[in-house]
C-alpha cells in the first residue's frame, strides 16, 4: 500500500524546482516518504511530463515548473518558535484565501491529522497581523510580526506554519492545511 498524499506530490515538485537532478532515494528522504511511495509519485509525474528521468537522476520539466507556479502556495523560510509547537517548522504562504479562514482551528486539525503537533495560521485583518480569531501579533510580538511581514504576506494571503518533531511532518502539515483551503 502506498502512503502518500497530495502534499507529498506538491513537495516532490517543489524540491525538484531548484533545477538540480536528484535520485529517487534522496528525493524520498527529502519528502519524508518511503521509496515505494516515491516510485509511484515519480511514475505519475513522468506520465504527466512534469519530470525527466535519466541515469543521473530526476529533473523537473518546464511543464512541471509551470504547474507548480499555478498552485498558489509559496514555501517561505521563517521560524516562529514562540508561536508554533514542535522542534521543526515549515511555513507556506497561501495566496488569496484569507477570506476562507475562520478561526485557524481547521488548519491546526489538519496538521495534527498529518502527524504534526499542529499548524499556526496567521493573516492580516484590518491591517493588523493576526493569529485567528483575535491574537494581535503586532501588539504581542512586534519582532515576530515584522519578520512575518517581511515574507511578503498580503491582506488576501494566509501564512500557515506547521510544527512537528521532524521536518517531514512539519512540511506535510503546512502543505496539507494549505491545500484544504481550496
Amino acid at each position: 500500500m502506498f502512503r502518500f498524499n497530495d502534499a507529498n506530490v506538491y513537495w516532490s515538485l517543489y524540491v525538484l524546482s531548484n533545477g538540480k537532478s536528484m535520485g529517487r532515494k534522496r528525493l524520498a528522504q527529502e519528502v519524508g516518504i518511503g521509496e515505494g511511495s516515491m516510485r509511484r509519485i515519480i511514475d505519475t509525474l513522468k506520465e504527466w511530463d512534469f519530470i525527466f528521468i535519466k541515469q543521473t537522476g530526476i529533473t523537473i520539466t518546464a511543464a512541471g515548473l509551470e504547474f507548480l507556479k499555478q498552485i498558489p502556495i509559496r514555501p517561505v523560510d521563517i521560524k516562529v518558535p514562540e508561536s508554533v509547537m514542535g522542534d521543526f517548522q515549515q511555513a507556506v504562504i497561501v495566496l488569496g484565501v484569507a477570506d476562507k479562514v475562520k478561526n485557524g482551528m481547521e488548519q491546526r486539525d489538519v496538521g495534527v491529522k498529518m502527524g504534526a503537533q499542529g499548524c499556526t495560521t496567521i493573516l492580516i485583518r484590518d491591517g493588523k497581523l493576526m493569529v485567528p480569531p483575535d491574537w494581535n501579533l503586532d501588539e504581542k510580538s512586534p519582532a515576530v510580526a515584522k519578520s512575518i511581514r517581511d515574507t511578503g504576506l498580503t491582506q488576501n494571503d494566509v501564512l500557515i506554519i506547521g510544527g512537528a518533531d521532524n521536518i517531514s511532518n512539519a512540511v506535510e502539515a503546512a502543505v496539507s492545511a494549505a491545500l484544504e483551503l481550496f
